[in-house]
């Protein structure tokens, strides 16, 4: 196989996890609006047509690559897309029942959680998927590929801030704030982002 197949077998399997994940997870107190959820949802499917339907020499839209890659880096990619997926994985189940699988939530007994992944940043799942989306984009090296993988930072940015907003509001007061001075939000690196 090569390193573009297992990506692509990557993101699938990652994929088809996560839905299968959604069935555990506690009961709902109180739900986040939809309005802003819609919108965030069309840029992760719009950035995911470009990262993975547009490919170069595919169908209609043949795409230019960038750059070309020797095989070691492909497959250097291919390994750091998995550590980003597995990242986002681990941070999904450190998270456990109290994860949401559609749109913000809150869930019954909801507390700030800052051990395991949430203590390197605010929201591993989206570091680790902004990583993965990054190493698959530089590995397919197109241009339609590369704005793909910048709409899904923007749009899992756009999500955490969001989620944060609904946090402060439904957690115990100052709670999340005390959170947020001492944990980045995305990049471990950045420490002052509000």
């Amino acid at each position: 196989m090569s390193p573009e197949s297992i990506t692509t077998a990557l993101w699938i399997v990652w994929l088809a996890s996560w839905i299968v994940a959604a069935f555990w997870s506690s009961r709902v107190a109180k739900r986040g609006g939809w309005s802003g959820e819609i919108l965030l949802r069309g840029l992760i499917y719009l950035a995911a047509v470009l990262m993975f339907a547009l490919a170069p020499n595919r169908g209609d839209y043949p795409q230019v690559r960038l750059w070309k890659l020797d095989v070691v880096l492909k497959w250097l990619l291919a390994a750091m897309t998995a550590a980003g997926l597995s990242f986002a994985w681990w941070a999904r189940v450190h998270l456990g029942r109290m994860w949401s699988s559609w749109g913000m939530a809150k869930k019954a007994n909801h507390r700030v959680v800052d051990t395991g992944p949430y203590c390197i940043v605010r929201h591993p799942i989206y570091t680790g998927l902004i990583f993965a989306g990054f190493a698959t984009s530089i590995e397919k090296g197109t241009a339609a590929a590369m704005l793909g993988a910048a709409i899904l930072t923007l749009a899992l940015y756009l999500r955490a801030r969001r989620e944060e907003r609904f946090l402060r509001a439904e957690l115990p007061a100052c709670a999340y704030d005390a959170y947020a001075r001492k944990t980045p939000m995305l990049a471990p690196a950045i420490r002052r982002d509000r």
